[in-house]
């Protein structure tokens, strides 16, 4: 069978739990990842055709796809702000607000002064997805990263070799922590902040196969992880430090009520692509 008859198979199999559209872009990443062929090398000719043991393949991960079984998690990789990353299931696939985080960090630290440092931790780094593209992007940084998953801290290894970044990789538990072991100039954090009241909401291929311990807090208390990061940076931000949080779209306020409770300056929210409060920073003066 042609590729292009496959694709139009491909999708109408899907149907029932993707849109078109998304069905579509599975078929090109599986295209590009397994082949090495692009949407426009298909396009040019319409020959191209699977042989029998890509079939096997390809309905392999069919199959899997059908079981709402993440694509990144059958590809085994995922690209986030412009780097390739190895994602499985002890890491959370890396959203695009994330992204925003990461931006918005990078654009006001960009340093000139080639002599100054900047020294950057990332808790629960996950993937890594954050602090590699920090440190990617912000050549003048010293870069650490903390995680209470030594699994997720192996694949976060893996991933700055392979984008050829220095990491210090931190395995730890931060809620155990009553102090850091050094200053910093920044501390950036993605915790676990949906509520269980909230797992209606969300999708079953993240509820099923994403890991729950980078997810879910109780709904009893919501910001642990917050308050905890927000004073370990009191003690170990340096003057003038910064703190960000990826957090809850539902508890921005309660988010901007606990920095200023706790004395920090500058307090900034600002909501996401979608609208929603997804991010906070603030400062130690």
């Amino acid at each position: 069978m042609k590729i292009k008859q496959y694709r139009t198979q491909f999708i109408k199999e899907l149907s029932s739990l993707y849109d078109a559209y998304e069905a579509e872009s599975f078929f090109y990443l599986i295209l590009e990842n397994k082949h090495k062929l692009r949407q426009i090398d298909l396009a040019l000719n319409h020959e191209l055709s699977f042989t029998d043991t890509d079939f096997e393949v390809w309905d392999s991960l069919l199959k899997e796809l059908k079981k709402e079984v993440p694509i990144q998690y059958l590809l085994g990789k995922t690209n986030f702000y412009g780097l390739d990353f190895e994602v499985n299931e002890n890491v959370l696939i890396p959203r695009p607000e994330t992204e925003e985080l990461v931006e918005w960090i990078i654009n006001e630290n960009k340093i000139t002064d080639k002599t100054k440092k900047l020294k950057i931790l990332d808790i629960g780094t996950g993937s890594g997805c954050i602090a590699i593209s920090l440190a990617k992007n912000l050549p003048n940084a010293d870069v650490y990263a903390m995680d209470v998953s030594k699994k997720a801290i192996e694949t976060a290894k893996k991933n700055a070799i392979c984008n050829n970044v220095k990491i210090t990789f931190i395995l730890k538990d931060v809620l155990e922590l009553e102090i850091l072991k050094s200053n910093f100039d920044l501390i950036v954090s993605n915790p676990p902040y949906v509520r269980n009241l909230e797992k209606l909401e969300i999708k079953k291929n993240v509820l099923d196969y994403e890991p729950h311990l980078a997810l879910f807090v109780d709904d009893n208390d919501a910001l642990v992880f917050y308050r905890k990061i927000a004073a370990l940076a009191q003690k170990n931000l340096l003057e003038n430090g910064q703190l960000y949080f990826e957090i809850n779209q539902y508890l921005g306020q309660e988010m901007t009520d606990l920095l200023e409770a706790m004395n920090f300056e500058n307090v900034e929210l600002r909501k996401d692509i979608y609208d929603n409060d997804r991010m906070i920073s603030c400062r130690v003066l």
